[in-house]
């Protein structure tokens, strides 16, 4: 059980990259969890950690043995939830997703899983780019759009559409485009949502127009490229789910409503496909029924 506690805090301090936060994480004193890894370190003959007065991060060994025990830990987490009669989870559950998505979709949602579990410690990586999933340990992520082909496995959760939206205040200075043909005269700022195609795409009535977009300001981050809209830096596409609240409260107006845009599949993804932990197919059946319940949008 020792050898088995030397591991978890060793995942644990490559993770946090701090001694201090997993020995605060693990209710230990600083001290103790040093002289932990430095045993281990001694026993593999080989340096897992590379110590600064900054920054705590793997060596090369370190990060290949990192690798290597996450999913053995993680797997005997699995087998004491699978026969604890309460239903509780323990252990670490690692979820990955998109930064908008996480903090205006998943995190309102999260207390009643968190509650229902309360010895589970929840990490959420938050980032709108596609992670190493496998190399970051996520167990399950939450992605929108296409998937990347890979060994994983998906389920369905959710659907959105991409929609086009400015602040009033740039409307009433540069005037309202009628037709999406009329993007051409207008500013437009690149997010996540809208960098994947140089062109929008518009349908109805069988009527389909492409609009080629060259973006005057550009972000890799949703939240940036809403906040820039909202500054009346221009007009961006983004999803129905992420800019629900400054629809709602009047910072953003959406433009052409009576035109279809491209319908945008949510997954959870797991990258261990059949492997995947109790704990993380649990939280997807929680989000996935309260979405159900309570539609973003």
């Amino acid at each position: 059980m020792k050898d088995i506690q030397t591991l978890r805090l060793y995942t644990r301090v490559a993770r946090l990259g701090s001694f201090s936060a997993a020995a605060r994480e693990s209710g230990l004193a600083q001290s103790q969890v040093s002289r932990m890894i430095a045993e281990l370190e001694a026993g593999l003959g080989t340096r897992l950690l590379s110590r600064t007065t900054r920054a705590v991060v793997p060596t090369e060994a370190g990060q290949e043995y990192l690798v290597r025990i996450e999913p053995i830990l993680a797997a005997l987490e699995d087998a004491e939830n699978s026969i604890r009669e309460t239903g509780e989870l323990r252990g670490l559950l690692r979820i990955g997703m998109p930064s908008t998505m996480g903090i205006r979709i998943v995190m309102p949602r999260l207390s009643g899983f968190a509650e229902r579990h309360p010895q589970l410690q929840i990490e959420l990586l938050l980032d709108d780019s596609w992670q190493d999933m496998v190399r970051e340990a996520v167990d399950v992520g939450i992605r929108v759009g296409n998937l990347p082909e890979g060994s994983g496995t998906a389920k369905l959760i959710g659907q959105m559409h991409r929609v086009i939206v400015a602040a009033p205040a740039y409307l009433a200075q540069y005037g309202v485009p009628e037709m999406p043909g009329a993007l051409d005269a207008h500013r437009i700022v690149g997010g996540p949502a809208s960098t994947q195609s140089s062109s929008w795409r518009f349908e109805k009535d069988g009527e389909t127009v492409s609009v080629d977009v060259h973006p005057h300001i550009a972000t890799n981050d949703t939240a940036g490229a809403l906040a820039a809209a909202a500054s009346g830096l221009g007009v961006t596409s983004t999803t129905s789910w992420a800019c629900r609240l400054e629809l709602e409260n009047g910072a953003l107006v959406q433009l052409f409503p009576e035109w279809q845009t491209a319908l945008l599949p949510v997954h959870a993804y797991y990258p261990m496909g059949r492997a995947t932990r109790i704990a993380a197919r649990a939280f997807v059946e929680f989000l996935s029924a309260d979405l159900l319940q309570n539609p973003p949008a």
